[in-house]
């Protein structure tokens, strides 16, 4: 009978564990030096089995990296990835994760992960983060459907209302709200072009720190002026794009005066804090603050028509729009563009980033839009994203909230299901029309003979032109709070209070 040395080694051809010999038995023969070495070998290999060997001391775990490269070859599909998306992560008892279809399968392996896949086409696949604030459309409508049976006339919205918007404000810690900076708006050149004017502001919201935007006016107007919101949204160039130039110039040429800003994190912003701050939590609460700085600093000014103050942007923007004018009764009108959904609150934590959802015992982004009836509210939608079946359940749930008012009509939805997610040509015509019917803007200013809107004589300026602080930021106030550290700071223990 053969002796057996005390360890185990892999044989690495096969892929198992088994039994080590003494050369002249079986190991190939060979010099004692080789079966030391040999042995030796075995030795360490005893101490890795545990690790490697599938049983329940372990929890059958393999690296997830290792799974999803058994599920490419089981289903016959590609998963997209990247090295540190599947660095040191573990899947638990990984083979019994494995179901009939790719689907079913991905979802069993991931989901304890807190990661997922988006369908790319069909086969293809990419691994992302989880999406928690994104839901099947279905169970989206179901819970506007549990809250919407918590009210059942305007009496009874009312109280709820009531009952949301503090929370709301204490969700974002912004209650109370931390005292105003003394400070003077910094506001640059204004430049004069065909039929409007720019001039750019920075409105100092907590001390050190700014919100910067562009004010777009027209040249000829009598009497007060209207005012137009509008945040920028998570797109490339921020409030500097082409897009949003057109949009706020050709409002200013109807006769309102639109400013342009930038959320937390984004744009000029970006002298004081990082990219990546904006990912955080508190970007939330910050561009609220500097909405509401917005609001403090326009109403003080004598042009300004207070009774028509609107809010209009899109995606990211558009969450942003729907809680400012949640909280701020001082918005007499709001546009979200591209953004409302009772099955996706927004995936930034700049919209979703403080327990905003969490007030009134659980709310979402189309109960929050209710909050505007009975101001005029605008929904674009389209039929790429989020907002593809805003026609379907949540408008409807929007007319009958406005209803509670006697005025369903102030509502409305123009829904593109053929165009993406953005501020196109289509979108922006929407709010012209909106903004026109409502706060009595002059469309024809800016309609050729044929009655067709006209954006041809808008100045597109370089990047540069909307600055406050200066090409490279050599204008900054010597105060400026650097780094998020010490934003946060400022609302750690009631600091801002």
């Amino acid at each position: 009978m053969r002796k057996v040395i005390f360890a185990y080694t892999k044989n690495r051809k096969k892929g198992f564990y088994g039994p080590c010999y003494p050369p002249s038995e079986g190991a190939g023969g060979g010099s004692f030096t080789k079966f030391a070495l040999l042995a030796l070998t075995c030795f360490f290999s005893f101490f890795q089995l545990p690790a490697q060997t599938q049983n329940t001391d372990n929890l059958y775990k393999k690296p997830l990296e290792v799974v999803i490269k058994e599920i490419q070859s089981r289903f016959k599909v590609q998963i997209k990835y990247s090295a540190p998306q599947v660095k040191d992560k573990w899947v638990n008892y990984a083979d019994w994760r494995f179901r009939a279809n790719v689907d079913e399968t991905l979802r069993n392996v991931l989901a304890p992960l807190d990661m997922k896949v988006n369908q790319e086409k069909a086969g293809v696949y990419k691994l992302k983060e989880y999406e928690y604030y994104r839901w099947e459309v279905q169970d989206g409508w179901a819970y506007l459907d549990e809250l919407a049976s918590r009210y059942t006339d305007k009496a009874s919205w009312e109280k709820r209302k009531d009952s949301i918007k503090p929370q709301l404000y204490q969700a974002l810690q912004l209650a109370p709200l931390p005292a105003k900076p003394n400070s003077k708006p910094i506001i640059t050149t204004k430049r004069i072009f065909n039929g409007y004017s720019v001039e750019n502001i920075a409105l100092e919201i907590l001390p050190g720190v700014w919100i910067n935007g562009s004010l777009y006016k027209p040249l000829k107007n009598k009497g007060k002026i209207p005012l137009v919101l509008s945040p920028d949204g998570h797109w490339a160039q921020q409030r500097y794009r082409a897009d949003c130039q057109i949009r706020c110039a050709t409002i200013a040429k109807m006769g309102a005066m639109a400013f342009s800003y930038d959320l937390f994190a984004w744009g000029e912003s970006m002298l004081q804090f990082k990219y990546e701050d904006h990912r955080r939590s508190l970007a939330q609460a910050v561009q609220t603050l500097g909405g509401i700085r917005i609001l403090d600093y326009f109403t003080s000014l004598k042009e300004t028509d207070t009774t028509r103050i609107g809010i209009s942007g899109g995606s990211g923007a558009g969450s942003h729009s729907i809680l400012m004018t949640a909280l701020d009764n001082r918005i007499k009108l709001s546009a979200p563009v591209v953004a409302m959904s009772s099955y996706f609150y927004g995936g930034c934590p700049c919209e979703s980033g403080m327990p905003v959802h969490q007030c009134g015992g659980g709310t979402d982004n189309v109960e929050l839009a209710a909050m505007a009836a009975p101001r005029p509210q605008l929904l674009v939608s389209d039929g790429s994203d989020w907002t593809a079946h805003t026609p379907e359940h949540d408008f409807p749930y929007l007319q009958k909230m406005y209803g509670y008012y006697g005025v369903a009509n102030q509502v409305e939805n123009v829904h593109l299901p053929t165009e993406g997610h953005d501020f196109g040509v289509n979108k922006r015509i929407a709010l012209y029309d909106f903004l026109i019917k409502n706060f009595k803007l002059n469309g024809a200013a800016v309609k050729d003979k044929a009655g067709k809107y006209d954006e041809s004589k808008v100045t597109i300026e370089k990047e540069t032109a909307l600055y406050v602080f200066g090409d490279k930021g050599e204008r900054l106030p010597k105060n400026a709070v650097m780094g998020f550290e010490n934003l946060a700071k400022m609302f750690s223990a009631g600091a801002t209070k």
